[in-house]
């Protein structure tokens, strides 16, 4: 898993002595064990997934879905601890949940929600349908004054958008009737708001996408 645990002394000699080593366990822990020094190893069988890239990240967490998940974050024993942010409670609005999970502080006016996360703060407009896909959310709200400024698109996910198979980073700003579709059938892309990898489409942090924008799989 990555987790190694040293006294200090014992490391520093360790990466004095080898100053080209790049890895713990390929090279520093048999140098180590070569050495005769004093090296335990526990045997880990609980949960644990590789997260290393785009689409292991997004497996992962829409895993979470499920209805009793590998990964349980209702479980009595192994309990998750997260910070207490006081927020008010998630609010919804003529949406259809399925196999979803949704933070506190939410506000869902969506048509659709199918096997997907909304992170914290999050904000979906009416009409919308997002499915398989991670909503991180935002770390403040916008007044109301900010979100009827001007022509700015407010923070959040707009009204008749439909995302599927997508990451959305934090204080994202999607305007409506915007279409986001991730396939495997699309090929590697990088643009100024947005990444396609592996056929998921990642709307990086702070993007703004305006009304009508097609990102990804058309058909």
């Amino acid at each position: 898993m990555g987790i190694y645990i040293f006294n200090r002394p014992a490391l520093r000699a360790l990466l004095n002595e080898n100053p080209n080593a790049v890895d713990f366990g390929k090279e520093l822990i048999p140098d180590s064990i070569n050495r005769g020094m004093k090296v335990a190893s526990y045997a880990y069988d609980g949960y644990w997934t590789d997260i290393g890239d785009i689409r292991s990240f997004y497996e992962a967490n829409i895993a979470l879905t499920s209805d009793i998940p590998e990964f349980n974050l209702f479980d009595n024993k192994n309990r998750i601890y997260t910070r207490a942010r006081l927020l008010p409670p998630a609010k919804f609005s003529g949406v259809t949940f399925t196999n979803s999970i949704v933070a506190e502080g939410s506000i869902v006016h969506a048509k659709l929600i199918e096997n997907s996360l909304l992170g914290i703060r999050s904000r979906v407009g009416y009409g919308t349908i997002i499915k398989n896909s991670y909503l991180m959310g935002h770390d403040y709200y916008e007044s109301l004054e900010e979100m009827s400024a001007g022509n700015k698109i407010p923070m959040g996910i707009g009204r008749d958008c439909y995302i599927e198979n997508a990451i959305i980073d934090k204080h994202v700003r999607v305007g409506d009737n915007v279409l986001i579709r991730g396939n495997d059938k699309l090929a590697d892309e990088e643009h100024e708001h947005y990444v396609i990898k592996k056929g998921i489409v990642v709307l990086n942090k702070n993007a703004v996408i305006p009304d009508g924008t097609i990102i990804g799989y058309k058909n």
